[in-house]
């Protein structure tokens, strides 16, 4: 007996990792932040497929990765091996689910029993990932006006909503004085930083990665202990109890010391990341952003989910948010911007944590919380 999910508007949009036409492991879910289309066509060598794909290809006004994003999703693994289809950017992109892993979590794929019958079918998601329609191919076409009727009709991203939403975070000045903020900039200058990767997770194990493409970014850690009293007095005194008043949780640990620059020389930006998606740094909770000057341009942190606002706190505040977030630096244009930034959590996160401190890989090019 075949069984699959029902998915419809209002739902969460299932997120997935799987392989794209470049791209080993594309998280969808990184896409986030604007109006996602995706098309479960199953196999391009299908008419109803090519019919389908000739009509997005058409609409370059709608797929320009700005207002929207094309994924075609193929479990044909004859498309890419034969280069029947390719990426088209902006705005297009192809996704090959052989596994049906991403099928199943959208009903294009039975979760029970025989891999077939297939549905091919269109998921229209906001730019927070909560979906918008879902509706299968029509023999008749009546699909493809359905698709363009919705998007058409739909408002700038920013104004998914029909309002303009303030991303869920909490914005604090005075965390440091000036002259704390001079310390730790000082401190940054003394040593000079060393280039900072991030984590990913591959086959099972957290893994620090290099991609100036995705990251530039210069790093030293405060190592003196009486320094590091002095930072954890501030943060105890001057974030916790706000995290505590606004989101009900309790911060009892904080997970690295760290300075760092992003330099406009370097072309200093960290792309759009999420910062608890391995085993590795699971146990995050909250992301703290702590400015410490303000002659710079770019550098804004900001949250593609909810608009495109960038937060740009005063020297000495901070920018606090869920470390589940997906967020992004813009490129520092001018000057060098100096941040400290830490992760803290509880001690339920801390046992996680440790259970998960095995999956880490030793010696890699970041460490956990890079």
């Amino acid at each position: 007996m075949t069984e699959f999910i029902r998915l419809s508007a209002g739902d969460p949009a299932p997120w997935f990792t799987q392989r794209s036409v470049t791209n080993p492991r594309y998280a969808i879910d990184t896409a986030a932040g604007r109006y996602l289309v995706l098309c479960f066509y199953h196999s391009s060598a299908h008419p109803a497929a090519q019919r389908a794909l000739a009509a997005v290809l058409a609409r370059p006004d709608l797929f320009d990765d700005s207002f929207a994003s094309f994924f075609g999703i193929s479990t044909d693994p004859a498309d890419t091996a034969e280069g029947r289809v390719e990426n088209r950017l902006p705005g297009y992109r192809h996704i090959l689910d052989v596994d049906l892993s991403a099928s199943r979590l959208y009903g294009a794929a039975p979760v029970k029993g025989e891999a077939a019958p297939r549905n091919a079918l269109w998921a229209v998601a906001d730019p927070t990932l909560r979906l918008i329609d879902v509706f299968p191919f029509a023999a008749d076409g009546s699909d493809l006006k359905r698709l363009f009727a919705c998007l058409d009709a739909l408002p700038p991203p920013g104004r998914f909503a029909g309002i303009p939403l303030q991303a869920p975070v909490l914005y604090l000045p005075r965390v440091f004085e000036p002259e704390f903020c001079r310390t730790l900039i000082g401190l940054y200058d003394a040593q000079g930083g060393e280039l900072s990767g991030f984590m990913r997770q591959i086959d099972g194990k957290t893994v620090g990665v290099h991609d100036k493409g995705h990251k530039v970014r210069r790093d030293v850690l405060v190592e003196d202990a009486d320094l590091i009293a002095q930072i954890q007095r501030r943060i105890q005194r001057r974030i916790v109890p706000e995290i505590a008043k606004v989101h009900q949780f309790h911060v009892t640990r904080m997970e690295r010391y760290l300075v760092a620059c992003y330099d406009a020389a370097d072309g200093g930006h960290f792309g759009a990341h999420r910062d608890n998606t391995t085993s590795g740094t699971a146990h995050r909770r909250f992301a703290v952003s702590v400015n410490l000057n303000d002659d710079f341009d770019g550098g804004e942190v900001s949250f593609p989910e909810y608009g495109p606002q960038g937060y740009k706190a005063p020297p000495g505040g901070a920018v606090v948010f869920s470390c589940s977030l997906l967020h992004m630096v813009s490129r520092v244009t001018r000057g060098r911007r100096y941040a400290f930034l830490p992760f803290v959590y509880d001690d339920a996160a801390a046992r996680l944590r440790a259970a998960n401190q095995a999956s880490v890989e030793t010696g890699s090019a970041a460490a956990p919380g890079a």
